[in-house]
């Protein structure tokens, strides 16, 4: 009897965004075949683009959208994962740090750390970026003259049922939400959830089922779970959970960066510079509540992203201060991170997106 052929393993490739100001090259972004079995890289392209602080995949999987120094870029993902220049837009202001699409795909929005600005362009069937719809300078005073003095947004991130945009305002230490008149594309402020004082919300992202909200703070180190409830139009957001990223025994001088989901919403990752390390988070999906399974050193200089491979067997962490991005194998039972390969070089990373391609 001949042997059953062995199971289609599925094909990723890895895109990394970098900053390129003071560097050799201007490759902002460098797209890498992904080896699930060993959990590893290998660099196969390199795309022309200044300063790429951060970028993303349309939730249609057909476009990628980059930040860069004249505002945002995008690109069309061919079958190989290889990437087609589309258009440049302009987002009116200083260059952001932050992009992501409403889950239709019609919306482009960015966050501004430097002025505090959040900006919507509309998106185009192509994959083209279209006109500015609306911009929001927020507003306020914080509490410290120092970093949080004025307002900063860090991320800007529609939920899953495509109602709300959420902005992280991490000088002012809280999360605006703001309703999406998918039409104008214009923003109504709907309520605001507020940190502690001086916790910096850095990022926000949102459990399967879309029922939770998982928002991390930069300088308190902290992940807060909301369980969130719209009504009418009347939205609610209840506080269940707070918990750390780092180890209590860690002596301060820390900053959480990163906060990815796993493919399959079963975890949630973040990291830490100044403790150097990644830590994994199991979400219960009944009740959106996280328990540690994993906070280990990554091996490098200020983790700035981490995240899980695909398979969820294997980690990546993106070394900003060190150059370089380190490699483990995980084990979520016994709570290990074990570095499988030798470290790959790459100038000043800043974020990695898996994505899935025709094999």
């Amino acid at each position: 009897m001949a042997k059953q052929a062995a199971a289609k393993q599925d094909k990723y490739v890895a895109y990394i965004s970098s900053y390129t100001s003071g560097h050799k090259n201007n490759y902002g972004i460098r797209i890498y075949d992904v080896d699930l079995e060993n959990g590893y890289l290998t660099e196969k392209d390199q795309v022309e683009i200044s300063n790429a602080s951060y970028l993303t995949v349309a939730h249609n999987q057909k476009y990628l959208y980059s930040i860069t120094d004249a505002g945002v870029e995008s690109f069309k993902i061919n079958k190989d994962g290889s990437l087609s220049k589309i258009n440049t837009a302009s987002i009116n202001g200083m260059r952001g740090c932050y992009l992501s699409t409403d889950y239709y795909d019609k919306f482009l929005f960015t966050a501004g750390y430097h002025d505090g600005k959040i900006t919507a362009l509309r998106l185009h069937d192509d994959g083209s970026i279209g006109e500015i719809t609306d911009e929001i300078y927020c507003k306020g005073m914080g509490n410290i003259a120092e970093r949080n003095f004025r307002p900063h947004v860090t991320c800007v991130k529609t939920n899953r049922d495509n109602k709300y945009l959420f902005a992280c305002d991490y000088g002012m230490d809280h999360v605006n939400v703001y309703s999406i008149d998918h039409n104008t594309g214009k923003l109504k402020l709907a309520d605001i959830i507020r940190s502690d004082q001086e916790s910096a919300p850095k990022m926000v992202k949102f459990s399967q089922d879309g029922k939770y909200v998982y928002i991390l703070h930069e300088i308190q180190n902290t992940i807060d779970v909301y369980e969130y409830k719209d009504e009418n139009g009347v939205v609610d957001f209840e506080k269940i959970q707070q918990i750390k990223t780092v180890q209590d025994f860690v002596p301060g001088n820390d900053a959480s960066s990163a906060l990815t989901l796993s493919f399959d919403f079963k975890y949630l990752v973040s990291s830490a510079a100044g403790d150097n390390s990644a830590v994994v988070f199991e979400i219960d999906k009944k009740t959106g509540l996280l328990t540690q399974k994993i906070c280990l050193p990554i091996s490098g200089e200020y983790p700035k992203d981490a995240a899980l491979f695909p398979d969820n067997r294997h980690l990546i962490s993106l070394n900003h201060e060190s150059n370089t991005m380190t490699f483990f194998s995980v084990d979520m039972e016994k709570g290990l991170l074990v570095m499988n390969h030798k470290e790959l070089p790459v100038e000043a990373p800043n974020c990695v997106n898996f994505h899935k391609i025709e094999g």
